[in-house]
């Protein structure tokens, strides 16, 4: 006959064991646990009791924690709340984090809790072979192979003899004298960095404290190591993106260039570009493909691709330009459309003649006026089993600029399309007359004034922002 199971308390499964600070195994069976608190406490059974109240206690607080971990988004917000979560439970006031993945790709970041920049530089002084959480780092404390990093507790830094006097010298300036480190390594995950909590007085955890910053310490691991990959993918995913668009802008003689280019996360397909054509004249570009992430990036590539030898060879016709790009897409990608705009800039005449397909029209700012060029209405590319729109042609005056921008720029505002157009008109509008000289600063005050939050706040529909700048002399 099997033994019979204890119940489950508190939604604990009883076969799990107890944590080393509980006295006694929640697991045992229930014949067994009864005369353990019989032995220990009498027939009331409050110590058991106190006990289960303490773990249940422990474990909604690692639950708490571990749930504003998942909150964070981004690794160093993650780096931050890992920091705060593990003073609490240590009973530290200050400390760093060190990410530095074994794998050598990186980031390697240092983040500090209660501790200024230079208070972090000052730590970073210390030879790192003496501090506890370059003993982790550099594995310096002999293990068994394969074994993890265990934690490295100083209890008290001022007592020890044998401490390197930089390490000495570096506590006594920033008045600390203990320190507890705790790596950041699981099997899965492998050896990511270490933490450090540092203490004002002679101290170190108690077994119950070293017990749960264990266990949350394992699940940030884990945690840490899942946004790490995202954002490894994120920068490999901005290097491609930016490897696609122009290293440089070309320098032509009677116009000023400057492009600003935000992707989002998850690599979105809007795109610019500038050229050099014959005789002096310039091919200005802006565009969009429709989807997101790796396919998208590559169609934008080839679409760029595609319009800079277009351009090369008829480029004095925009709308031929446009045609031959619509045929291609059609043809090698009819599941997907874009977005586009190409201008065939002569600046020695400051003539330019332009078409767009599906495209937002260009914003012409000068110290007379600041007006929106009034482009063919057309629909996007690889959307018209024939693209065919006329052409349009402008004179900017000495000194004006001219604006192209993919939609993004309007999304990321939140506003409806028609008051969008109005807050970029405004924001051109208000570009300081000190300003107007400098292509890029133009493009700086516009984005600042459109975007107060700047290029990096959310964007809630995930938008790419482009814009290129061209300054007439």
């Amino acid at each position: 006959m099997s033994t019979p199971r204890a119940p489950k308390v508190a939604g604990i499964d009883s076969t799990v064991p107890s944590p080393p600070h509980t006295a006694a195994a929640i697991g045992a069976p229930l014949s067994a646990m009864s005369a353990a608190v019989s032995a220990a406490s009498g027939p009331s059974g409050g110590p058991l009791q106190d006990r289960l109240a303490g773990w249940v206690s422990d474990l909604t607080l690692l639950h708490e924690l571990t749930e504003s971990l998942i909150r964070a988004g981004s690794l160093d917000g993650a780096l931050h709340e890992v920091l705060r979560a593990g003073a609490a439970l240590v009973g530290a006031r200050r400390g760093m984090a060190v990410l530095e993945p074994a794998d050598g790709l990186g980031p390697a970041l240092t983040v500090g809790l209660g501790l200024a920049h230079a208070e972090l530089g000052t730590i970073e002084t210390v030879p790192r072979s003496v501090t506890s959480y370059g003993r982790i780092l550099d594995g310096l404390d002999p293990l068994p192979e394969g074994a993890l990093p265990r934690p490295v507790a100083i209890p008290d830094l001022r007592g020890e003899e044998d401490l390197d006097p930089r390490h000495r010298e570096v506590a006594a300036r920033l008045g600390y004298a203990a320190s507890y480190a705790l790596p950041l390594a699981t099997e899965e995950a492998g050896k990511l960095g270490a933490l450090v909590w540092l203490y004002d007085e002679p101290a170190e955890p108690a077994e119950r404290q070293r017990h749960l910053v264990g266990l949350y310490g394992r699940f940030a691991t884990e945690h840490l190591a899942r946004l790490l990959e995202v954002e490894r993918a994120r920068v490999r995913l901005a290097t491609v993106s930016e490897e696609l668009l122009p290293s440089r802008l070309p320098r032509v003689p009677g116009v000023q260039l400057a492009a600003r280019h935000h992707t989002v996360p998850q690599g979105g397909g809007d795109w610019y570009d500038a050229l050099p054509l014959p005789e002096g004249a310039l091919g200005l570009a802006v565009g969009s493909v429709t989807g997101s992430g790796p396919s998208a990036l590559a169609a934008m590539g080839r679409l760029r691709a595609s319009l800079r030898a277009y351009a090369v060879m008829e480029g004095e016709d925009p709308v031929a330009v446009l045609s031959d790009l619509e045929l291609l897409l059609r043809l090698t990608e009819p599941a997907r459309s874009a977005t586009a705009l190409f201008a065939y800039c002569e600046p020695a005449a400051r003539r330019i003649v332009l078409a767009g397909a599906g495209h937002t029209p260009p914003l012409v700012v000068g110290e007379h006026r600041t007006e929106y060029v009034e482009t063919s209405l057309s629909a996007p590319l690889g959307m018209l089993s024939c693209w065919e729109a006329p052409s349009v042609e402008l004179s900017p005056a000495p000194g004006e600029t001219v604006l192209l921008y993919t939609d993004g720029l309007l999304r990321r505002t939140g506003d409806a399309m028609d008051r969008a157009f109005a807050r970029l008109h405004a924001a051109a509008s208000s570009v300081p007359k000190a300003d107007r000289a400098d292509p890029g600063a133009v493009a700086d005050h516009v984005l600042r004034t459109v975007l107060p939050e700047g290029l990096d706040a959310p964007a809630a529909d995930g938008e790419d922002v482009v814009l290129l700048a061209a300054r007439f002399e």
